[in-house]
C-alpha cells in the first residue's frame, strides 16, 4: 500500500513546521504542489476553523487536500477530508486515463443538508477515504459555480436512477462518460435501512470497471445518450400559440391543492414562475380560479413554517403539504423570485399583506445577505451547531426567557408554540389561527395584538442572533444577483422605496464593475469560470427592471450590451435559441439548450422575454425576431410538457399580447411633476409593458437616444403627460391619472 507524505504544512499561527498526516492510501505529490497547499493553509490565518472532525489537540487539521486552493465555500468545506479530492479539470481526468481508474464525481453545494450528512458519514470516514484514494480519482464540484456540469450529469443520474437531487454522486469513465449514479448514499450496507451502502457500491463499481475499462454501450453510452437527448430537445417548426397557455392552465388547475395551496405532494416547493404565469393568465382571460390558485398559495406559504416569521425570507421548501415544517436552508434565488411574485400579487389584488411579505423578504436580503462591496451572497445553511433547524425553532421556555409574559402568551397562541412542539420537541413558528380569533381569545383588539407581535418578533430576532448561526455561502453569483436586482428594482418601483432602489444600483454596479472581463461576465466574484446563459440573461433582465425603476439610461445600455454578448456567443445559428454555455466554453458531453425551469427560471425564457422588452424600447425588430426564434426552437418542449416551463409561457404571453409602450414626459425643470402619473402606472399589474419617464429638454433627449419611442413627446400645456401606445398606435395623450388608468386597464384577450 502506498503510504507517502502528501504534503508538509507550515502553520504560521498554530504549529510551525508540524507535518500533516498523509491522506490514507493517497500517493505523494510534487514538492511544488505541497508548498502551494501549505501556503494556502497558512494564509487562512489564526482564526481559521477547519471544517473536519480530524483535528489535532491544537485545532489544526490532520489532513489537507487540493481543495484548499479553491475559492468555492463548498469545495473549501471538503479541503480537510481524508479523501484525495481534485477540483474539476483535465489534471484529474489525465490521471484517471493514465492509471485506468474510474472517476467518482460528487456534486453539491455549501448549504445542502444531505451533502453535509454524506460528508460526515462517508468522506470523513478513513476506511472509505482509503478505498477511494486507492481505487478512484475523486472530483468535487460546486453545482452553483458549474451549473453546466450539474445539469449535464443530473440528466444522466435521472436516466439511471429515475430521480435526482444533491449530493449528486456519479461514476464516470476517464473519458467523462457516466456509467452509474445516484444521490445520497449511506456509508455501509444496512445503514438508515438501505440495503447497499456507499463503500459496497465503490467496490462493486470498481470491479465492474476493472473488467470493462471502457464499459459497453449498455452501461456507459445509454446515460450519455440520455444527456444528449436532454440537452438538445427536438426543435419546433412554428411559434407556439395560446393553446400552450391554456393547456398549462388546465394541467395546473388539475394539480392544485385547494386546502393548502401549491401543487403536487410533499415535499412542497415554492414555485414563483408558476404563480407568475397564473397571474398573467388571469389578466388575459379573467379566469377567477387562476387568481385563486395564486392567492391561496401565497397566503398558505406566508402563514406556514416555510416563512421565517422572525427574521424574514423563506426557507427552501416544506417537508409537508401544509407548508408547516421546512428544510431550513434559505437561498437568494428563491427569495428574490418570491419577492417579485408577492409584489405582483399586491398589484393584482391590492392586498397590503402581500406587499408586507415582499418587504420582509427584501429587508432580510438587505440586512443579512449583502456583501459590503455591493453584491448579494448566495445562501444560508439549514444546519447550525451540527443540527438542522436549531437556529430557527422555539420552545415555550425560550419565549418566556426573552419576552414579557403577555408577549410570550401572544406569540405562543398566534404562532402555535406548544410544549410538544412540531420539530424535535421545539416549534417552527407558523400562523396557527387567524389574528382576529387569537385576539378574541386573549381579550385584545386585533390591532393591539399585531403591535404586540411586531414588538415580540424584534425581541426574538435580537435573542436569536446570539445563537450559533447557520453558515452563509458568501459567493456572489452573477445570475442570482440579476434575480435580486430585479426584486429590489421592482420593490423600489411598486413600494416607492429609495432604499431598495439604491440597493439594486449597488448590486448592478458591483457585478458590472468587478465581475466582467471586457464584455464578458464571470460566473462568480471568486472564480475564473466564465458566465453562463443564466448569468447574462438574469443580469440583463435585472438591468431592464432597474432602468424602469430609475430611468437612468446606463442600465438599459448595459442590458443591450449583455444581450449582444448572448447573441454573439450563445446563440444557435442553426436551430434558434440560446445554448447554456458560450462557444468557447469547455466542451462537455453535449451543449445544452435549456427550456424547462429548475430552481431558477430557464435562461432561454428570460432572454426571450428581455429581447421582447428591448424590442419595444428600441424599435429594433432584431430583438423580436430572436425572441420568436427562441420560442419556435423550444415550442416542441412547451407542447410536450407546458407546466415544466412556466417562465417560457410568460415570454409567450408577452409575445401574444399587444405590449403597452408608456412614455411620461414632465415639464422642463419639474421632473417631480410626473409622480402622479407614474404612481398610477406602478399601481397596476401590467407585466407586458415598457416604461420610460423624463423631463423635457436634455433629460428627454438622453432617453430618446436609447429609447426612440420617447422622441417627439412633449408635456402638453405645461402638464406632465402620459403617452400609451402599442405597436405604434397611441391613445390620446393625457395628463389625467384616471384616464391613464383606464387606458392601462384595457386588456387584449388571449387569441
Amino acid at each position: 500500500m502506498r503510504r507517502a507524505l502528501l504534503l508538509v504544512l507550515v502553520l504560521a499561527a498554530c504549529a510551525p513546521g508540524r507535518e500533516s498526516d498523509p491522506l490514507p492510501g493517497a500517493p505523494s505529490v510534487p514538492s511544488a504542489l505541497a508548498r502551494r497547499l501549505a501556503h494556502a493553509l497558512a494564509g487562512k490565518g489564526p482564526g481559521y476553523r477547519p471544517h473536519t472532525r480530524h483535528l489535532r489537540d491544537d485545532g489544526t487539521p490532520r489532513f489537507t487536500n487540493r481543495l484548499i486552493l479553491e475559492t468555492s465555500p463548498y469545495l473549501l468545506q471538503h479541503a480537510h477530508n481524508p479523501v484525495d479530492w481534485y477540483p474539476w479539470g483535465e489534471e484529474a481526468f489525465a490521471r484517471a486515463r493514465r492509471e485506468s481508474r474510474p472517476v467518482l464525481l460528487s456534486v453539491g453545494y455549501s448549504t445542502c443538508h444531505w451533502c453535509h450528512v454524506m460528508e460526515e458519514e462517508s468522506f470523513e470516514d478513513e476506511e472509505i477515504a482509503r478505498y477511494l484514494n486507492e481505487h478512484y480519482v475523486a472530483i468535487k464540484v460546486d453545482r452553483e459555480e458549474r451549473p453546466d456540469l450539474d445539469e449535464e450529469y443530473m440528466s444522466a443520474v435521472q436516466a439511471v436512477s429515475g430521480s435526482g437531487g444533491w449530493p449528486m454522486t456519479v461514476w464516470l469513465t476517464p473519458e467523462r462518460k457516466p456509467f452509474y449514479g445516484g444521490t445520497y448514499f449511506p456509508p455501509r450496507d444496512g445503514d438508515h435501512g438501505r440495503r447497499r451502502g456507499f463503500l459496497s457500491l465503490l467496490r462493486a463499481l470498481h470491479d465492474f470497471f476493472a473488467e470493462r475499462p471502457l464499459p459497453d454501450p449498455e452501461h456507459a453510452d445509454a446515460p450519455t445518450e440520455a444527456v444528449r437527448r436532454h440537452a438538445a430537445p427536438e426543435a419546433g417548426d412554428r411559434l407556439p400559440d395560446a393553446g400552450a397557455l391554456r393547456a398549462a392552465y388546465a394541467a395546473l388547475a388539475g394539480d392544485f391543492d385547494p386546502e393548502h395551496g401549491g401543487f403536487g405532494g410533499a415535499p412542497r416547493f415554492p414555485s414563483p414562475p408558476v404563480l407568475d404565469f397564473l397571474l398573467r393568465y388571469h389578466r388575459r382571460t379573467g379566469e377567477a380560479h387562476a387568481l385563486e390558485m395564486v392567492t391561496r398559495t401565497l397566503e398558505a406559504m406566508a402563514a406556514g413554517g416555510i416563512r421565517d416569521h422572525v427574521g424574514g425570507g423563506f426557507h427552501r421548501y416544506a417537508t409537508d403539504v401544509g407548508w408547516g415544517v421546512p428544510h431550513f436552508e434559505k437561498t437568494l434565488y428563491d427569495n428574490a423570485q418570491l419577492a417579485v411574485v408577492y409584489l405582483d400579487a399586491f398589484q393584482a389584488t391590492g392586498r397590503a399583506e402581500f406587499a408586507a411579505v415582499a418587504r420582509e423578504i427584501l429587508d432580510w436580503l438587505a440586512r443579512e445577505m449583502s456583501d459590503a462591496r455591493g453584491g448579494f451572497w448566495s445562501a444560508t445553511d439549514a444546519d447550525s451547531a451540527g443540527e438542522e433547524g436549531t437556529f430557527f425553532v422555539w420552545t415555550r421556555a425560550q419565549l418566556d426567557a426573552v419576552l414579557e409574559p403577555g408577549e410570550a402568551a401572544a406569540v405562543a397562541a398566534f404562532y402555535g408554540v406548544t410544549d410538544a412542539g412540531n420539530f424535535h420537541g421545539a416549534t417552527v413558528l407558523h400562523v396557527a389561527r387567524p389574528l382576529g380569533a387569537v385576539a378574541a381569545d386573549i381579550g385584545t383588539a386585533p390591532e393591539g395584538l399585531a403591535t404586540t407581535l411586531a414588538t415580540a418578533r424584534e425581541k426574538l430576532r435580537t435573542a436569536r442572533a446570539m445563537r450559533p448561526a447557520p453558515a452563509t455561502d458568501t459567493k456572489v453569483l452573477a445570475a442570482w444577483n440579476g434575480l435580486a436586482i430585479s426584486a429590489f428594482a421592482r420593490g423600489a418601483a411598486v413600494l416607492d422605496d429609495d432604499g431598495y432602489r439604491a440597493r439594486a444600483r449597488a448590486a448592478a454596479a458591483f457585478v458590472l464593475d468587478h465581475m466582467r472581463d471586457g464584455e464578458r461576465l464571470r460566473r462568480s466574484d471568486g472564480a475564473t469560470v466564465g458566465g453562463f446563459l443564466d448569468d447574462y440573461a438574469f443580469m440583463a433582465a435585472g438591468l431592464v427592471d432597474l432602468y424602469e425603476a430609475t430611468f437612468d439610461p446606463r442600465w438599459l445600455r448595459e442590458a443591450l450590451a449583455l444581450q449582444a454578448v448572448l447573441a454573439r456567443d450563445f446563440w444557435d445559428d442553426a436551430g434558434g435559441g440560446f445554448f447554456a454555455t458560450a462557444r468557447d466554453a469547455e466542451p462537455g458531453l453535449a451543449r445544452a439548450k435549456p427550456a424547462s425551469d429548475s430552481v431558477v427560471p430557464s435562461g432561454n425564457a428570460v432572454a426571450a422575454e428581455t429581447a421582447l422588452r428591448l424590442a419595444e424600447f428600441t424599435g429594433d425588430d432584431t430583438h423580436r425576431r430572436r425572441a420568436d426564434d427562441t420560442l419556435r426552437a423550444l415550442g416542441a418542449a412547451l407542447a410536450r410538457a407546458p407546466t415544466s416551463a412556466p417562465r417560457l409561457l410568460a415570454a409567450l404571453d408577452f409575445r401574444l399580447d399587444r405590449a403597452k409602450e408608456i412614455v411620461i414626459v414632465a415639464p422642463a425643470g419639474a421632473p417631480d411633476g410626473a409622480a402622479p402619473l407614474l404612481a398610477e402606472v406602478r399601481r397596476i399589474y401590467l407585466p407586458n409593458r415598457v416604461l420610460t419617464v423624463a423631463a423635457e429638454g436634455a433629460p428627454l433627449a438622453a432617453q430618446a437616444a436609447v429609447v426612440p419611442l420617447a422622441e417627439g413627446k412633449t408635456a402638453l400645456g405645461g402638464h406632465a403627460t402620459a403617452y400609451v401606445c402599442d405597436q405604434g398606435v397611441c391613445a390620446l395623450p393625457t395628463a389625467d391619472a384616471g384616464v391613464l388608468a383606464a387606458q392601462l386597464a384595457r386588456v387584449v384577450p388571449l387569441p
